[in-house]
């Protein structure tokens, strides 16, 4: 954290500075955080292997979970590249909230897509419940990380890419990692 001394400028030298997550960042990150021990909590009590079991064609809680952090993981590299040229990138626009509201339909839809290939071949497999929760806390910290980078006037940029849906700005790419947990909800619930 970072921390500023206003009546002895000459002190903030010494105290490390406090940084603060742009407000609507922080809600929809709260929200996320919500949600994720939400559901962490719903299969805490699975057995090993009721954790790991899967129909034939079908995947597990543990691949389900896995898929769900690694999505999350590889959009948060791509955003941490390219945050790096932020400045050059384009704002969202009307276009691309018009994408938002398609790309939260299909996933309320009860529609199956092929997960993108780079996430398939990216995806660990997870035996035991309490390593894949220590690498989702993990993954969590680094996405706030970057989020506590953003700047307001940054917030509209277009740094967040989507397979179907394009490039779209922070708080999208927020929003769809809620709409993608609550697409795979129903295959959890069922597996419980």
């Amino acid at each position: 954290m970072e921390y500023q001394s206003y009546f002895y400028p000459e002190l903030s030298l010494f105290l490390p500075k406090q940084t603060f997550l742009n407000p609507q960042l922080q809600r929809l990150f709260d929200t996320l955080e919500a949600d994720r021990h939400w559901l962490l909590n719903k299969v805490q009590t699975l057995s090993s292997e009721q954790f790991t079991r899967a129909a034939p064609g079908a995947w597990s809680v543990s691949q389900i979970l896995s898929h769900l952090i690694t999505a999350e993981r590889l959009s948060r590299l791509y955003m941490n590249k390219k945050i790096l040229g932020i400045q050059e990138a384009g704002d969202t626009g009307i276009r691309e909230e018009i994408k938002m509201v398609l790309l939260k339909l299909s996933q309320r839809l009860p529609f199956k897509f092929k997960a993108p290939r780079a996430v398939v071949e990216n995806t660990p497999a997870y035996a035991e419940f309490i390593q894949l929760v220590s690498d989702w806390e993990k993954e969590r910290a680094e996405l706030k990380k970057l989020l506590e980078t953003f700047k307001e006037p940054q917030i509209k940029k277009k740094i967040y890419r989507h397979t179907r849906a394009g490039r779209l700005n922070i708080q999208h790419a927020l929003i769809f990692f809620r709409e993608h947990y609550r697409h795979h909800w129903p295959q959890i619930r069922r597996l419980l």
